[in-house]
């Protein structure tokens, strides 16, 4: 993660060195803002990889001689097949319509969004009692 913080380093500074002539000889507040803004989001990250390269050390992908079984460990979980996010889809596109046709379309629109949330959130949740 060191050269990634480097890399988000650079991106900062860069973004520092065009801030300064940007606000003194450009006419837009919001660009200079916008610049600025970018400025402090590269280095939000470049602290956050610094921050982990501190803690964690070196990542078997950043030496030349790393393995791949070295980065191995537990695959997680893989859902079948769901209904849900298509479910969920259908709610947020009839939701959109819904704003340009009329609120009877966004309500139905909504209701199936929450309908496919709800199915996300609780699709795996099992009780004994």
């Amino acid at each position: 993660m060191k050269l990634e913080a480097m890399l988000f380093a650079g991106v900062s500074l860069f973004f520092a060195c065009v801030t300064i002539p940007y606000a003194l000889y450009g006419d837009d507040p919001a660009g200079t803002a916008a610049v600025l803004i970018a400025c402090l989001m590269a280095a939000l990250v470049s602290f956050f990889l610094t921050v982990q390269y501190k803690r964690r050390g070196t990542r078997p992908e950043d030496r030349l001689t790393g393995e791949i079984h070295e980065r191995g460990g537990p695959l997680g979980f893989f859902p079948a097949g769901s209904p849900y996010p298509v479910l969920t889809a259908l709610g947020v596109a009839v939701t959109g319509t819904g704003t340009v046709f009329g609120l009877w379309l966004a309500l139905i629109g909504a209701g199936l969004t929450g309908a496919g949330v709800f199915g996300f959130v609780f699709q795996y949740a099992r009780t004994d009692h």
